[in-house]
């Protein structure tokens, strides 16, 4: 039982991986399906931890998966920045045809 919650982190790595591999190969789409499955993973693990404890032991190890989550992440970012450059530029380009 007391791995269940450190197994939590490592899918969220796991997803945020196949999230950045994405991204890489442009696939947006993909991007989105596997943000989908970390939120879901997310919210698993929000619900558990409440009843359940992360033993002192895997602090570490949880630690390092957060690190290694949060620069997947922020490749991901600098990767969709273009896209989403283009992305508002298209928006802008629609509210001045409006206005």
């Amino acid at each position: 039982m007391e791995d269940r919650l450190l197994d939590y982190y490592k899918a969220i790595e796991a997803s945020s991986l196949q999230m950045l591999a994405a991204a890489r190969r442009e696939d947006w789409d993909d991007v989105v399906r596997c943000e989908g499955a970390c939120a879901v993973l997310i919210e698993q693990l929000r619900y558990r931890s409440k009843s359940e404890l992360l033993p002192r032991e895997h602090r570490a190890e949880k630690s390092k998966i957060m690190q290694r989550i949060l620069r997947n992440d922020a490749e991901i970012r600098v990767l969709a920045e273009p896209w989403l450059s283009q992305f508002a530029q298209m928006f802008d380009a629609k509210l001045q045809l409006i206005h």
